[in-house]
């Protein structure tokens, strides 16, 4: 099991340039995302500006790459050199869906296993996938989880439980097909907590995180981290979050509550 520092980490997605960038350090937040959205247009001069400003600042950068082809993945890490790769392919976790994406899965593991040894100095993030609460067949979904992390955990430097939704979890039901994440839904707590305990390396939880029930996650959880894209958004008129656009004012507030969520610990931990 990882024992969690004192300090929960506050990590934010999707940050995409160097202003904001910059807003969000102001803020505290120790840990900042951004998306490489093509395949064919990766390189972004604006997002390498973003990657080196939060380095320089003294916050750590990752970079999500929404596309699996492993040469263009470590030419736009060369390119970048973040803190920090996400890989957020959706893990099949439902009973139903084990037996086809074993080849799959395999895969993930021999692209981390040649990341680490191309890129020592840059840490792996892998998405898990927890559905959200009421999921059929809960004990089996949960120890599906659970060989999958035993699996990554030696090739991975950290997890992030991430929500999945739709019809046992398919691909095409989430928000980027065949990926897991912006959902705005909270997964099952009980379940990230038992990922949690169980995990060998720091765990970020992630899923509807915002700054309403960021302190009672890290109260009742005690994550490494906490992760928020979808619920720190800036919104439209319609009340819909606006990708790549932060509302401040509620990255604020989160992070206000994460320290508070810290400090009550500290002060149980005294008693």
């Amino acid at each position: 099991m990882f024992i969690s520092m004192t300090k929960t980490l506050v990590q934010i997605y999707e940050v995409q340039n160097p202003a904001e960038a910059e807003a969000l350090i102001a803020l505290g937040v120790d840990h900042m995302g951004s998306v490489l959205l093509s395949l064919d247009s990766w390189k972004v001069e604006t997002i390498r500006e973003t990657v080196q400003t939060i380095q320089q600042a003294g916050g750590k950068s990752g970079l999500i790459p929404i596309f699996g082809d492993a040469q263009t993945v470590f030419q736009a890490l060369d390119y970048y050199r973040p803190d920090f790769v996400h890989f957020c392919e959706a893990i099949p976790i439902f009973p139903g869906n084990q037996t086809k994406p074993t080849r799959e899965f395999d895969a993930f593991i021999t692209l981390q296993v040649q990341f680490k040894k191309r890129f020592p100095q840059i840490k792996i993030m892998r998405s898990i996938s927890v559905p959200k609460p009421g999921a059929a067949r809960e004990n089996n979904v949960l120890n599906n989880i659970l060989s999958f992390t035993k699996l990554l955990a030696p090739f991975s430097d950290y997890f992030l439980i991430d929500t999945i939704i739709g019809d046992q979890g398919a691909k095409h039901d989430q928000p980027v097909a065949g990926y897991v994440g912006i959902t705005g839904e909270v997964c099952d707590w009980k379940m990230a907590g038992e990922i949690i305990k169980q995990s060998p390396i720091p765990v970020i939880l992630a899923g509807g995180i915002s700054n309403e029930n960021v302190f009672d996650a890290i109260i009742k959880l005690r994550p490494a981290g906490v992760d928020s894209c979808t619920k720190t958004n800036a919104v439209d008129e319609d009340g819909q979050p606006i990708r790549f656009q932060k509302d401040l004012k509620k990255v604020k507030r989160m992070v206000e509550e994460a320290r508070r969520a810290d400090a009550a610990l500290a002060q149980s931990l005294k008693k």
